[in-house]
């Protein structure tokens, strides 16, 4: 048995995708005329409860358009001190924006205190960069911001003349898990990104999502920085799927999750909060006297792939079943 943990974005597209791959109707996107990717953002912007949107090469892309879109060279942005196109996406706001970030804590549920925001929008003076956006995340680190604090959050930038974007790599994963549809949580927003090519299983691609103003601005960005595509309906024609019918089994990841954080739990020098795996990421820490390297290698011989760490991540997806999940557990119980 195989089974890859290190991240949801190593599903492999389900054969109904590659089905529809293989007939997709096609014509060149830069002209506006490939009929699968127009129906694909057609169909996410009806969905989301947005005027339109635009697909793109990658979630790093969809955001970096949407901080483009929103902001102006020294222009600022306010995030998470974890979020994701703060720390992982190259610096692209700063060094192709000219855009400056303003991290802020990340609390313990994943929020971001509405004080500390307030605290960090700049005076309208010459000294200070303008604050234009706010950018949160749903979810982070596997942690779904509760619907109460999207309200407030979204109320406090309208209040300071802020916009609000959010970067909802794993949105439909957040919308499960608190069973709501993904339009009420993106209802809170000026513009979504959106990936198909994790929890979705769609083998490349995300969307961005706003007002049609927005998504022209996006698109013209999108062309500037070599992202324009050609006959992509081939890509879209898997998104369409992943919109259609992967969000569904969302689900059965977050309680193989549930499971493995269970199960890892009772396994002694792994420390494992599960009463906050809340969607398909479990955290453990590993106890230093664990050679957690030498126990990757040995779990990878076995077709069991981790990232080893001290700060152990696992991620659950559709290439990971119950089965799996137990038999990882017997191999790692074996290896220590």
């Amino acid at each position: 048995m195989k089974a890859d943990f290190r991240s949801d974005t190593v599903t492999q597209p389900t054969a109904a995708m590659r089905e529809v791959m293989s007939q997709a109707q096609v014509g060149d996107d830069v002209y506006g005329d490939d009929p699968t990717v127009n129906r694909l953002e057609a169909m996410a912007a009806e969905m989301l409860g947005f005027d339109a949107a635009l697909f793109t090469s990658s979630g790093t892309q969809a955001n970096l358009l949407a901080l483009m879109s929103h902001c102006e060279r020294g222009d600022e942005y306010i995030c998470g001190q974890d979020a994701h196109n703060y720390r992982f996406e190259g610096g692209g706001a700063a060094v192709l924006g000219s855009i400056q970030p303003q991290p802020l804590l990340n609390q313990a549920d994943g929020t971001i205190a509405l004080g500390d925001i307030e605290a960090a929008i700049k005076p309208d003076d010459v000294h200070y960069a303008r604050t234009r956006l706010l950018s949160l995340e749903n979810t982070i680190g596997g942690k779904v911001l509760p619907m109460e604090y999207l309200a407030d959050a979204q109320a406090l930038a309208f209040n300071r003349g802020l916009k609000i974007h959010l970067d909802g790599a794993r949105l439909a994963n957040a919308a499960v898990a608190v069973n709501k549809p993904m339009a009420e949580i993106a209802g809170h927003f000026d513009s979504v990104s959106l990936c198909l090519s994790k929890g979705l299983c769609a083998p490349v691609g995300s969307l961005l999502l706003g007002d049609d103003r927005l998504i022209k601005k996006a698109r013209r960005w999108r062309k500037m920085l070599g992202g324009g595509m050609r006959q992509a309906g081939i890509l879209a024609a898997a998104g369409i799927i992943a919109l259609e019918s992967q969000w569904q089994r969302l689900a059965e990841d977050h309680d193989n999750a549930a499971l493995l954080g269970r199960e890892l739990s009772m396994i002694d020098g792994f420390d494992v909060n599960t009463a906050s795996i809340q969607t398909n990421m479990v955290f453990a820490r590993v106890a230093e006297h664990i050679d957690i390297k030498r126990i990757a290698a040995e779990l990878a011989s076995q077709g069991f792939i981790i990232s080893p760490s001290q700060n152990l991540r696992l991620v659950t997806h559709n290439d990971i079943s119950r089965d799996a999940v137990l038999a990882f557990v017997a191999a790692l119980k074996n290896a220590l």
